[in-house]
């Protein structure tokens, strides 16, 4: 990943270009499309995705969420959500429509082609979960998704590296030991860099990016702990109840990649680790944001050392907004080329 600069490598914000990466690579998976970081579509898009992730972790979303009869009778910021949400699925729609004309059944290139090559199979079937309106709204929920989550984590997980230095150096050595500097990474890596994994986990742990989870809703009558939950009651889950339990994870208010070490410095998984939720409704994009967090890191730590405009102890990591989503607070550092 090109990370631009001048020859002074003068202080820049890196929530433009951490927030393009992963957003082309979502953008070719589901509409076989990669933009120029200067196109206005693409502006445009990322600018409704950062509106909604701060609207979205204010206060008053946060009780439209918990109490969604309200939304129709008080007027609120949850209406711009809304705009900004007909915005996108108005995008991908003429998406579709070029898709339709051009489609190829035996050549499907990317989600939205399959999408409609099963709408097609089951065109008969009433019963059918695949049409337009559920294309629109998976389509969009995999755009905003896969670009605001993975892109949040990398831009406060470069914020940690600048607070944590000595993590930062550990793993610019593991890289420079397994990788070197003549080939790009590659996910095979991983296996071979269990510090570099760990820090990659502690990250999100720490971070505990959405902290009640994303909305679910239980299918059928279930009895849990005593209590009835009827079929259809919407949930919300505590994350944070998990990925900062005392009994995991000593001192879980501490950015410590050995939470994910065991004693011989090898990589060791935690069943507490649920920053993709859990269960069969955990989240659909968790392979690919694995890999573009250890991959778009790793390529960044392998060419660039991180610069703060200040001394790393007085560098804040405490969230803006901790709603819906955890937001870093802004921040600017130099990249330095090794």
């Amino acid at each position: 990943m090109e990370i631009p600069y001048d020859p002074a490598s003068s202080p820049c914000d890196p929530t433009f270009i951490l927030v393009c990466a992963p957003c082309n690579v979502i953008c070719s998976v589901v509409f076989h499309h990669h933009f120029d970081y200067k196109d206005q579509d693409l502006l445009n898009l990322i600018g409704k995705l950062d509106e909604n992730a701060s609207l979205l972790s204010s206060p008053w979303i946060q009780v439209c969420n918990a109490f969604p009869v309200i939304l129709d009778y008080f007027p609120g910021s949850h209406k711009k959500v809304l705009e900004n949400v007909k915005y996108m699925e108005a995008f991908f729609l003429e998406k579709v429509k070029e898709h339709q004309d051009t489609l190829d059944i035996n050549n499907p290139r990317d989600f939205i082609d399959c999408f409609l090559i099963k709408m097609e199979q089951e065109k008969h079937n009433k019963q059918t979960e695949f049409t337009t309106e559920n294309l629109l709204i998976t389509t969009t929920d995999l755009f905003g998704a896969g670009t605001e989550t993975t892109s949040t984590t990398l831009r406060y997980g470069l914020l940690l590296l600048l607070k944590h230095p000595e993590v930062r150096d550990k793993v610019q050595k593991e890289i420079h030991q397994v990788i070197g500097s003549h080939r790009d990474p590659c996910m095979q890596d991983r296996a071979n860099m269990p510090y570099t994994d760990a820090v990659v986990h502690e990250i999100q742990r720490y971070i505990d990016l959405l902290p009640t989870n994303m909305l679910h809703s239980v299918t059928r009558d279930v009895n849990f702990r005593n209590y009835h939950i009827p079929k259809g009651t919407a949930i919300l889950t505590s994350l944070t109840s998990v990925l900062h339990s005392e009994k995991e994870f000593p001192n879980p208010k501490t950015f410590d990649p050995g939470h994910f070490l065991d004693k011989s410095g090898n990589f060791r998984k935690s069943d507490y680790f649920m920053a993709f939720s859990a269960g069969k409704r955990s989240c659909l994009g968790e392979g690919l944001a694995r890999m573009e967090l250890f991959l778009f890191l790793t390529s960044i730590l392998q060419n660039f050392t991180l610069k703060p405009l200040v001394d790393p102890k007085d560098i804040d990591v405490t969230a803006v907004n901790n709603g819906f989503i955890s937001v870093p607070p802004p921040y600017q550092l130099c990249f330095i080329p090794v």
